[in-house]
């Protein structure tokens, strides 16, 4: 699979040596940008901290307030000058933009600056595609990274024919190779989705094993500290990082919980403002878990000087994939982390939401309340019911005992009399089985 990689200037290291490329941030801060409304915030934090993680040093930034980005340069001609100046002088490898961009966009910034330019939504996927350890993470980051170059072929820096090697900055191949590389992308990208549609389908056989579990998802910003917390919470071993985009794969974990029924606790990848329309598209499969879930813990690092802006942000990916109307309680994490100062801004959050809880997934602090909350809402959805089956029938008792738990049976003359403690959503598939066997009930 072929891979973008940010280190692909260097081609002639010492085995062992990992280079780290410099680049030079360019940036349009409009309306809604965090550093417009935020006071103490860094416009350039976030995808400083992206680009370290996919190998790169941020060296210089180039900003410019405007209402919206240039059609055709993104910024004004002076800042575009200024950008080159400025890259030239840090002997720069890449131009970063912190938007995704048009490839019009990007090519005449190219042949300004003369060096490779990376928007927001490429590095992302470059970030995603290092941290892709799973089959099917990686085929679902193949299948976005293919989607986005589709439309910018004529600034690949290599022939997808050979989906191997290359070197940074070359200019587009002939218009030859440019429809067979498109030919080659059209049916790479058929192939990918039916890969997708077969692990789906398997993902769909195992959701039918879950069903009559309490299933329960983390959802939030990246590096929100939601592993962290499903560590807490199961005592799984799971890679815990303080990086952006550690998780990639949904992690499921059985929760030990007093209910009389399994609870599986689900954490998924993270979100991010400006998360790329194809990385959502083919991350569907791994979502899975978040649409499925009985309710959904937003994890909130209440730390986070943006934590508004992150938190809506959330709040339009859940709508995205379907999660909008999901029941939601808010967890706001990292409170060991957050400044005396700001603890007054979380008083006012909590009061603010229903089914708000302050903790530390790394201290504990809190998170007993939450257990507990957990617990209380389990037992709200516990179901019971008392039926006569007939002797004939026995197998759907035994059948019933594999999902839900029986406290009382006993062989009477008419049949066996049996008390059930259901599993959340047992109840309905149950008596809906006994009326397709002719089984009347009175369902008490």
């Amino acid at each position: 699979m072929a891979k973008q990689s940010f280190e692909s200037s260097h081609q002639h290291l010492p085995q062992g040596e990992v280079a780290r490329d410099k680049a030079v941030v360019l940036k349009v801060i409009g309306p809604g940008d965090p550093s417009e409304s935020v006071g103490d915030v860094d416009p350039i934090a976030e995808i400083t901290a992206l680009a370290d993680t996919a190998g790169v040093d941020i060296v210089d930034s180039v900003l410019q307030k405007r209402p919206k980005p240039h059609t055709a340069t993104y910024v004004g001609k002076g800042k575009l000058d200024e950008l080159a100046h400025v890259a030239e002088e840090h002997e720069a490898h890449l131009i970063l933009i912190d938007d995704p961009i048009s490839p019009a966009q990007g090519r005449n910034i190219e042949e300004v600056t003369e060096l490779r330019v990376v928007d927001r939504s490429e590095l992302i996927m470059d970030i995603f595609a290092r941290n892709a350890r799973t089959h099917q993470a990686q085929i679902q980051i193949e299948l976005a990274q293919l989607k986005y170059f589709q439309s910018r072929l004529t600034r690949m820096w290599t022939h997808l024919s050979r989906m191997e090697g290359g070197a940074v900055g070359t200019r587009g191949p002939g218009e030859t190779q440019l429809e067979t590389d498109r030919r080659i992308i059209r049916k790479k990208i058929s192939i990918l989705n039916k890969r997708l549609a077969e692990i789906e389908k398997q993902a769909n056989t195992q959701n039918k094993s879950r069903e009559g579990s309490f299933r329960i998802a983390l959802v939030g910003y990246t590096n929100a500290g939601k592993s962290t917390l499903m560590k807490r919470l199961t005592g799984a071993e799971i890679l815990v990082e303080d990086r952006l985009f550690s998780t990639l794969d949904t992690s499921t974990r059985k929760w030990e919980l007093e209910l009389p029924f399994d609870v599986l606790l689900s954490d998924t990848v993270g979100f991010i403002r400006k998360l790329p329309h194809d990385l959502v598209a083919s991350f569907h499969a791994t979502l899975m878990e978040a649409r499925e879930a009985d309710i959904l813990l937003h994890v909130i690092d209440a730390s986070s000087p943006t934590v508004d802006f992150d938190m809506e942000s959330v709040d339009r990916t859940l709508n995205k994939i379907g999660c909008g109307d999901h029941p939601r309680w808010l967890v706001f994490n990292k409170l060991d982390r957050i400044p005396e100062e700001r603890k007054i801004d979380l008083q006012h959050l909590l009061a603010e939401h229903e089914n708000s809880f302050a903790i530390s997934a790394g201290t504990g602090a809190g998170v007993d309340l939450l257990v507990e909350k957990i617990v209380e809402l389990g037992q709200q959805r516990q179901e019971s019911g008392s039926y006569l089956i007939p002797h004939a029938r026995a197998d759907l008792v035994a059948k019933l005992r594999q999902s839900s738990r029986i406290d009382e049976e006993r062989f009477v003359d008419e049949g066996i009399e049996i008390n059930v403690l259901f599993q959340p959503g047992m109840k309905k598939r149950w008596e809906n089985a006994l009326t397709q066997a002719g089984i009347p009930f009175d369902g008490k």
